[in-house]
Protein backbone atom coordinates (compact mmCIF):
# COMPACT_ATOMS: atom_id res chain seq x y z
CA UNK A 1 0.00 0.00 0.00
CA UNK A 2 1.33 3.62 -0.74
CA UNK A 3 0.31 5.76 1.67
CA UNK A 4 0.62 9.98 1.41
CA UNK A 5 0.81 12.26 4.56
CA UNK A 6 0.19 16.36 3.79
CA UNK A 7 0.89 18.82 6.12
CA UNK A 8 1.49 22.37 3.49
CA UNK A 9 2.74 24.37 6.88
CA UNK A 10 5.80 25.00 8.40
CA UNK A 11 8.82 23.33 9.77
CA UNK A 12 7.49 23.10 13.32
CA UNK A 13 3.59 21.86 11.77
CA UNK A 14 5.83 19.51 10.07
CA UNK A 15 7.98 18.31 12.71
CA UNK A 16 4.59 17.59 15.20
CA UNK A 17 2.97 15.30 11.91
CA UNK A 18 5.89 13.33 13.01
CA UNK A 19 4.13 10.60 14.94
CA UNK A 20 1.76 10.42 13.14
CA UNK A 21 3.96 9.81 9.81
CA UNK A 22 5.19 6.87 11.89
CA UNK A 23 1.88 5.14 12.33
CA UNK A 24 1.15 5.16 8.75
CA UNK A 25 4.54 4.13 7.84
CA UNK A 26 3.59 1.12 10.56
CA UNK A 27 1.17 0.07 8.26
CA UNK A 28 2.32 1.04 4.45
CA UNK A 29 4.69 -0.33 2.47
CA UNK A 30 5.61 3.15 1.09
CA UNK A 31 4.90 6.83 2.59
CA UNK A 32 5.42 10.35 0.52
CA UNK A 33 5.06 13.29 2.61
CA UNK A 34 3.65 16.10 0.78
CA UNK A 35 4.49 19.23 2.03
CA UNK A 36 5.42 23.19 1.30
CA UNK A 37 9.12 24.36 0.81
CA UNK A 38 9.39 25.62 4.28
CA UNK A 39 8.11 22.37 6.08
CA UNK A 40 10.25 20.13 3.80
CA UNK A 41 13.13 20.35 5.66
CA UNK A 42 11.60 18.91 8.63
CA UNK A 43 10.08 16.10 6.37
CA UNK A 44 13.39 15.11 5.17
CA UNK A 45 14.24 14.71 9.24
CA UNK A 46 11.06 12.24 10.21
CA UNK A 47 11.69 8.64 10.59
CA UNK A 48 8.91 7.00 8.25
CA UNK A 49 9.03 8.74 5.31
CA UNK A 50 10.46 7.05 1.83
CA UNK A 51 9.84 10.74 -0.49
CA UNK A 52 9.50 14.02 -0.43
CA UNK A 53 6.82 16.12 -2.62
CA UNK A 54 7.34 19.63 -2.14
CA UNK A 55 4.24 21.88 -3.42
CA UNK A 56 3.06 25.44 -2.18
CA UNK A 57 -0.49 25.34 -1.79
CA UNK A 58 -2.03 28.36 -2.59
CA UNK A 59 -4.46 28.08 0.61
CA UNK A 60 -1.34 28.20 3.21
CA UNK A 61 1.97 29.90 3.74
CA UNK A 62 2.39 33.50 4.59
CA UNK A 63 2.93 34.23 0.93
CA UNK A 64 0.82 32.10 -0.82
CA UNK A 65 1.13 31.65 -4.53
CA UNK A 66 -1.44 32.52 -7.17
CA UNK A 67 -3.74 29.57 -8.26
CA UNK A 68 -1.83 27.95 -11.63
CA UNK A 69 -3.67 25.69 -13.12
CA UNK A 70 -0.45 24.07 -15.13
CA UNK A 71 1.13 23.91 -11.39
CA UNK A 72 -2.00 21.91 -10.13
CA UNK A 73 -2.06 19.65 -12.52
CA UNK A 74 1.98 18.80 -12.36
CA UNK A 75 1.27 18.05 -9.12
CA UNK A 76 -1.74 15.93 -9.87
CA UNK A 77 0.60 13.35 -12.12
CA UNK A 78 3.24 13.53 -9.41
CA UNK A 79 0.96 12.18 -6.90
CA UNK A 80 1.35 8.23 -6.51
CA UNK A 81 -1.07 6.79 -3.45
CA UNK A 82 -3.69 4.39 -2.25
CA UNK A 83 -4.76 6.03 0.65
CA UNK A 84 -3.86 9.72 1.96
CA UNK A 85 -3.85 11.20 6.01
CA UNK A 86 -4.65 15.48 5.40
CA UNK A 87 -3.10 16.91 8.61
CA UNK A 88 -4.40 20.42 9.48
CA UNK A 89 -3.86 22.89 11.81
CA UNK A 90 -7.75 23.28 13.87
CA UNK A 91 -8.81 26.25 11.68
CA UNK A 92 -7.82 25.05 8.72
CA UNK A 93 -9.80 23.44 5.75
CA UNK A 94 -8.76 20.48 4.45
CA UNK A 95 -11.02 20.45 1.33
CA UNK A 96 -8.81 21.81 -0.96
CA UNK A 97 -6.17 19.56 -0.46
CA UNK A 98 -8.85 16.84 -1.02
CA UNK A 99 -9.68 18.10 -3.83
CA UNK A 100 -6.20 17.59 -5.60
CA UNK A 101 -5.94 14.38 -4.09
CA UNK A 102 -8.82 13.24 -5.37
CA UNK A 103 -8.18 14.49 -8.99
CA UNK A 104 -5.00 12.43 -8.61
CA UNK A 105 -7.45 9.12 -8.11
CA UNK A 106 -6.44 8.64 -3.96
CA UNK A 107 -8.54 6.45 -3.58
CA UNK A 108 -9.26 6.97 0.54
CA UNK A 109 -8.56 10.09 2.19
CA UNK A 110 -8.70 10.86 5.79
CA UNK A 111 -9.06 14.47 7.63
CA UNK A 112 -10.38 15.92 10.32
CA UNK A 113 -13.15 18.65 8.63
CA UNK A 114 -16.07 20.90 10.50
CA UNK A 115 -17.16 21.70 6.45
CA UNK A 116 -19.58 18.74 4.90
CA UNK A 117 -16.73 17.37 2.15
CA UNK A 118 -19.33 15.83 -0.01
CA UNK A 119 -17.48 13.10 -1.52
CA UNK A 120 -14.10 14.57 -0.72
CA UNK A 121 -13.45 12.79 2.01
CA UNK A 122 -13.68 8.73 2.80
CA UNK A 123 -13.05 9.68 6.34
CA UNK A 124 -14.63 12.93 7.85
CA UNK A 125 -13.24 13.02 11.84
CA UNK A 126 -14.03 15.14 14.10
CA UNK A 127 -10.91 16.34 16.40
CA UNK A 128 -10.68 16.49 20.38
CA UNK A 129 -11.42 20.50 21.04
CA UNK A 130 -8.17 20.89 23.49
CA UNK A 131 -6.00 18.14 21.26
CA UNK A 132 -2.53 19.47 20.76
CA UNK A 133 -1.44 19.23 17.29
CA UNK A 134 0.77 16.41 17.78
CA UNK A 135 -2.40 14.34 19.50
CA UNK A 136 -4.77 15.15 16.68
CA UNK A 137 -2.77 14.10 14.54
CA UNK A 138 -2.13 10.77 15.69
CA UNK A 139 -6.05 10.28 16.67
CA UNK A 140 -6.91 11.06 12.65
CA UNK A 141 -4.06 8.22 12.13
CA UNK A 142 -5.51 5.76 14.19
CA UNK A 143 -9.20 6.23 13.13
CA UNK A 144 -7.91 5.87 9.50
CA UNK A 145 -6.72 2.49 10.81
CA UNK A 146 -3.09 3.16 11.63
CA UNK A 147 -2.85 2.65 15.21
CA UNK A 148 0.46 4.59 16.95
CA UNK A 149 3.57 1.92 16.92
CA UNK A 150 5.46 3.46 19.56
CA UNK A 151 5.34 6.11 22.63
CA UNK A 152 4.08 8.93 20.28
CA UNK A 153 6.66 11.38 21.02
CA UNK A 154 8.02 13.72 18.70
CA UNK A 155 11.22 11.92 16.97
CA UNK A 156 13.70 12.80 13.93
CA UNK A 157 16.69 10.76 12.45
CA UNK A 158 19.79 10.47 14.48
CA UNK A 159 21.45 14.33 14.19
CA UNK A 160 24.91 14.63 13.29
CA UNK A 161 27.80 15.30 15.69
CA UNK A 162 27.75 19.19 16.15
CA UNK A 163 31.07 19.39 18.12
CA UNK A 164 32.51 21.48 15.73
CA UNK A 165 29.96 24.31 15.89
CA UNK A 166 29.34 23.97 19.64
CA UNK A 167 33.02 23.37 21.65
CA UNK A 168 33.24 21.01 24.36
CA UNK A 169 31.41 21.63 27.59
CA UNK A 170 27.74 21.93 28.47
CA UNK A 171 25.84 24.36 26.93
CA UNK A 172 22.37 26.21 26.95
CA UNK A 173 20.69 27.12 23.61
CA UNK A 174 18.80 30.54 23.33
CA UNK A 175 17.06 31.24 19.76
CA UNK A 176 15.81 34.46 19.56
CA UNK A 177 13.56 34.70 15.90
CA UNK A 178 10.67 33.58 14.72
CA UNK A 179 8.67 33.30 11.57
CA UNK A 180 5.98 35.54 12.73
CA UNK A 181 7.11 38.61 14.70
CA UNK A 182 4.27 38.19 17.25
CA UNK A 183 5.97 35.68 18.48
CA UNK A 184 9.27 36.71 19.61
CA UNK A 185 10.39 37.32 22.74
CA UNK A 186 12.66 40.91 21.85
CA UNK A 187 16.28 41.36 20.90
CA UNK A 188 16.66 43.80 24.32
CA UNK A 189 15.10 40.89 26.64
CA UNK A 190 17.20 38.24 24.94
CA UNK A 191 20.66 39.61 25.46
CA UNK A 192 19.73 40.44 29.02
CA UNK A 193 18.69 36.84 29.23
CA UNK A 194 21.95 35.87 27.43
CA UNK A 195 23.86 38.05 30.29
CA UNK A 196 22.27 36.63 32.86
CA UNK A 197 22.73 32.94 31.64
CA UNK A 198 26.15 33.76 31.53
CA UNK A 199 26.80 35.21 34.56
CA UNK A 200 25.02 31.98 36.12
CA UNK A 201 28.08 29.89 34.80
CA UNK A 202 26.15 29.00 31.41
CA UNK A 203 27.76 29.00 27.96
CA UNK A 204 24.95 30.25 25.93
CA UNK A 205 24.72 29.40 21.96
CA UNK A 206 22.60 32.07 20.67
CA UNK A 207 21.05 29.97 17.23
CA UNK A 208 19.23 31.61 14.12
CA UNK A 209 18.37 31.46 10.57
CA UNK A 210 20.64 32.96 7.44
CA UNK A 211 18.65 36.31 7.74
CA UNK A 212 19.17 36.35 11.42
CA UNK A 213 23.23 36.98 11.53
CA UNK A 214 22.90 40.09 12.42
CA UNK A 215 20.22 39.31 15.36
CA UNK A 216 22.26 36.38 17.05
CA UNK A 217 25.51 38.51 16.76
CA UNK A 218 23.56 41.36 18.77
CA UNK A 219 21.76 38.76 21.04
CA UNK A 220 25.04 37.06 21.70
CA UNK A 221 26.83 39.86 22.56
CA UNK A 222 30.65 39.44 24.26
CA UNK A 223 28.93 36.73 26.69
CA UNK A 224 27.51 34.00 24.16
CA UNK A 225 28.40 32.54 20.96
CA UNK A 226 26.23 33.80 17.94
CA UNK A 227 25.54 30.71 15.38
CA UNK A 228 23.46 32.56 13.31
CA UNK A 229 23.03 31.04 9.33
CA UNK A 230 25.43 28.03 10.26
CA UNK A 231 22.83 25.39 10.79
CA UNK A 232 21.15 23.97 8.39
CA UNK A 233 18.19 21.87 9.46
CA UNK A 234 20.10 18.54 10.38
CA UNK A 235 23.30 20.44 12.30
CA UNK A 236 20.38 22.62 13.93
CA UNK A 237 19.32 19.29 15.16
CA UNK A 238 22.27 18.44 16.44
CA UNK A 239 22.86 21.13 18.12
CA UNK A 240 19.71 21.29 20.09
CA UNK A 241 20.59 17.43 21.17
CA UNK A 242 23.38 18.58 22.61
CA UNK A 243 22.20 21.21 24.52
CA UNK A 244 20.80 21.21 28.31
CA UNK A 245 17.88 23.48 27.81
CA UNK A 246 16.54 25.66 24.85
CA UNK A 247 15.27 28.47 25.19
CA UNK A 248 12.88 29.98 22.35
CA UNK A 249 9.69 31.33 21.73
CA UNK A 250 6.41 29.29 19.74
CA UNK A 251 8.66 28.35 16.91
CA UNK A 252 9.85 25.39 14.74
CA UNK A 253 13.16 25.17 17.06
CA UNK A 254 11.11 24.52 19.65
CA UNK A 255 9.68 21.36 18.49
CA UNK A 256 12.61 20.02 16.66
CA UNK A 257 14.26 20.42 20.67
CA UNK A 258 11.38 17.99 21.98
CA UNK A 259 11.93 15.89 19.01
CA UNK A 260 15.63 15.37 20.11
CA UNK A 261 14.18 15.19 24.01
CA UNK A 262 15.92 18.95 25.30
CA UNK A 263 13.83 20.21 27.75
CA UNK A 264 12.44 24.04 26.54
CA UNK A 265 11.86 27.29 28.24
CA UNK A 266 8.71 28.26 25.89
CA UNK A 267 8.29 31.93 25.49
CA UNK A 268 4.93 31.50 24.74
CA UNK A 269 2.86 34.22 22.71
CA UNK A 270 -0.89 33.71 23.14
CA UNK A 271 -2.07 34.25 19.96
CA UNK A 272 -2.37 30.42 19.23
CA UNK A 273 -3.14 28.27 22.30
CA UNK A 274 -0.35 26.78 24.24
CA UNK A 275 -2.43 23.67 24.84
CA UNK A 276 -2.06 23.10 21.11
CA UNK A 277 1.58 24.26 20.43
CA UNK A 278 3.42 24.24 23.40
CA UNK A 279 6.28 21.62 23.55
CA UNK A 280 5.50 18.18 23.63
CA UNK A 281 6.96 15.28 25.24
CA UNK A 282 9.49 16.82 27.18
CA UNK A 283 9.65 18.90 30.53
CA UNK A 284 9.16 22.06 29.61
CA UNK A 285 8.26 25.70 31.69
CA UNK A 286 5.92 28.60 29.85
CA UNK A 287 6.57 31.87 30.18
CA UNK A 288 4.09 34.64 28.91
CA UNK A 289 1.59 35.93 30.20
CA UNK A 290 -1.46 33.43 28.74
CA UNK A 291 -4.45 36.14 29.30
CA UNK A 292 -3.12 38.69 27.37
CA UNK A 293 -5.53 40.67 25.05
CA UNK A 294 -4.00 39.01 22.04
CA UNK A 295 -4.84 35.77 23.18
CA UNK A 296 -6.02 33.35 20.37
CA UNK A 297 -6.27 36.55 17.64
CA UNK A 298 -3.78 34.58 15.71
CA UNK A 299 -2.22 37.79 14.76
CA UNK A 300 1.38 37.81 12.96
CA UNK A 301 2.56 41.11 14.00
CA UNK A 302 1.18 41.79 17.78
CA UNK A 303 -1.82 44.23 18.08
CA UNK A 304 -1.24 45.43 21.55
CA UNK A 305 1.55 48.43 21.43
CA UNK A 306 4.51 47.15 23.65
CA UNK A 307 4.15 43.39 23.37
CA UNK A 308 3.28 43.03 27.08
CA UNK A 309 2.67 39.40 26.94
CA UNK A 310 6.16 38.25 26.51
CA UNK A 311 8.48 41.70 26.85
CA UNK A 312 6.67 41.30 30.96
CA UNK A 313 9.14 38.14 30.51
CA UNK A 314 12.44 38.88 32.40
CA UNK A 315 15.97 37.63 32.26
CA UNK A 316 15.74 36.64 35.31
CA UNK A 317 12.28 34.80 34.72
CA UNK A 318 14.07 32.76 32.19
CA UNK A 319 17.54 31.81 34.22
CA UNK A 320 14.96 30.63 37.02
CA UNK A 321 13.41 28.29 34.48
CA UNK A 322 16.58 26.94 32.79
CA UNK A 323 17.62 26.16 36.63
CA UNK A 324 14.29 24.88 37.30
CA UNK A 325 14.43 22.37 33.60
CA UNK A 326 18.27 21.91 35.00
CA UNK A 327 17.15 20.77 38.40
CA UNK A 328 14.70 17.97 37.28
CA UNK A 329 17.05 16.37 34.70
Amino acid sequence: MKALVTRLDSFGDVLLAGPAVRAVAAGADHVTMLCGSRGAPAARLLPGVDEVLVWDAPWGGFQPPDVDRADIDALVDRIDADTALILTSFHQSPLPTALVLRLAGVRHIAADSVDYPGSLLDLRHQRAPHAHEAEAALDLAEAAGFPCPDDGRLRVRTPPRTDALTGPGPYVVLHPGASVPARAWSAERSAEAVRELAAAGHRVLVTGGPDERDLTAYVAGEHGTALGGRTEAPELSGVLAGASVVVTGNTAPAHLAAAVGTPVVSLFAPVVPAERWRPYGVPYVLLGDQDAPCADSRARDCPVPGHPCLNTVTATDVAAAVEKLLGEA
